[in-house]
């Protein structure tokens, strides 16, 4: 039993009753991720993974399990509505799929789209891989990954999606994860399973939105496939409630020639972590990230980013930028590996940071390292604050300090989202960039 067990967070993930599927072997994998993470407890800053994110509050708090009204929960229609994105829907709300909330009819042909629970009702073999341990998270034997252990014990449904070989989704799918206000802080845990199969285009849109004030734990874990030659273009907006803790993981994995496009707006929760790891194991295949964190008030948010190259002539390239303010944290960590044999790989990975008030803070961590001959790869961070000689042009030309700063940093920001294909999305978010700076 860890030092940590006796704390009030562990203390009430522990007591939560396990999901009992009655397959064999889900409900082993359950009992043993419980059992390791009562063995493990709570990561601390000693533990690399976590230099910059304590847990010293977080876990002072205890939360109930599930949501046994999350079928009657109003939402409001309109926090699921996004310009450029009308196509299918699935829609959880506090870990539970709605499907009165959900679009599932008249389903593109080769798309395949269900929530877990659905599937375990049926044939769960061909997910055994997935949710069995240690896939997808294969270095959860780590102190720092005890929130992937509790949620491979405790998620009871989240987003199964598949792709068949060669299909072309055109219209965009759409996952909600809507956090709604309840009678006590709840923790609620889902877990996804995306599959891309060869040639397969798909664009996916994940939302995370606040159905009125919360302060709820919520895990979420994704493990996505992608095919020989498929093709994801995938978009998060996370603007969870301003009281949540939200910790995510994404483990991506490309086969020859697949490609993947990530855009990433982190903009609410209280203590959001989002750890993102890629493996490139097929030959030319390509991993392409662009992310904006703009913590504000007392946000901490977290993102770790972690690329291995393991084949040849493979591409990934990172941008990403961070904005605080008030007495606000920001944290990014980007690691790239080049694996032995990964000969010919191209690697590039860029943070650049803004400091809008004296209190607000953002620590930045790049890493590379090469193992393979004939490699590209740069990596490079800042950490400043807005240019004063473009302030002060702005403001020889008439334009108020307030509007220039306002201008300066969004379009600092907007410079990751100038490769979104989806005009109207890329607009609208841009808009929610501009609507979160200070003075807007």
């Amino acid at each position: 039993m860890s030092q940590s067990a006796s704390l009030p967070l562990v203390a009430s993930l522990l007591d939560a009753p396990l999901p009992v599927s009655g397959i064999a072997w889900l409900d082993a994998v359950r009992r043993e991720n419980r059992a390791a993470f009562a063995a493990s407890g709570l990561p601390d800053t000693r533990v690399e993974a976590w230099k910059y994110t304590t847990l010293r509050g977080l876990g002072q708090r205890s939360f109930a399990s599930g949501d046994t009204d999350a079928q009657t929960r109003v939402v409001d229609a309109s926090l699921l509505a996004l310009p450029g994105v009308d196509g299918a829907r699935l829609v959880f709300v506090n870990g539970a799929f709605r499907a009165d909330l959900s679009v599932l009819d008249n389903l593109p042909a080769g798309l395949s789209l269900q929530p877990l629970s659905q599937v375990l009702r049926g044939d769960a073999e061909p997910l055994r891989f997935a949710l069995s341990w240690p896939a997808p998270v294969r270095h959860a034997g780590e102190v720092g990954d005890a929130f992937a252990r509790v949620n491979a014990a405790s998620a009871g449904d989240g987003v199964v999606l598949r792709v068949a070989a060669h299909a072309k989704i055109s219209v965009p799918v759409q996952l909600v994860f809507v956090g709604a206000a309840a009678e006590a802080d709840l923790a609620w845990h889902a877990r996804n399973v995306i599959e891309l199969g060869e040639g397969a285009e798909l664009t996916l849109v994940e939302q995370h939105v606040a159905s009125g004030e919360q302060a709820h734990l919520a895990t979420l874990v994704s493990d996505i496939e992608l095919r020989e030659g498929a093709q994801l273009h995938h978009t998060v907006l996370q603007h969870a409630a301003i009281g949540v803790s939200l910790v995510r993981r994404d483990n991506v994995r490309l086969r020859a020639r697949a490609r993947a496009t990530l855009h990433v707006l982190e903009l609410g929760g209280a203590l959001v972590r989002h750890d993102l790891q890629a493996e490139l194991i097929g030959d030319d295949a390509q991993f392409h990230t662009r992310g904006v964190f703009m913590p504000h008030g007392r946000q901490h948010i977290d993102t770790q980013l972690a690329i291995r190259h393991q084949a040849l002539n493979t591409i990934s390239t990172s941008n990403w930028r961070g904005v605080a303010n008030d007495r606000a944290r920001g944290v990014f960590r980007g690691a790239i590996v080049v694996a032995p044999g990964a000969d010919g790989s191209d690697a590039s990975l860029s943070n650049k940071n803004l400091l809008l008030s004296p209190g607000a803070e953002i620590d930045t961590k790049p890493e590379l390292e090469i193992y393979a001959d004939e490699v590209k790869a740069a990596h490079g961070a800042t950490v400043g604050q807005l240019d004063e000689r473009s302030l002060f042009y702005l403001r020889s030309r008439g334009i108020p300090l307030a509007e220039a700063r306002a201008l300066l940093t969004a379009a600092f920001c907007r410079a990751v989202l100038d490769d979104l294909p989806n005009k109207a999305l890329r607009e609208h978010l841009s808009a929610m960039l501009v609507g979160q700076l200070p003075d807007a």
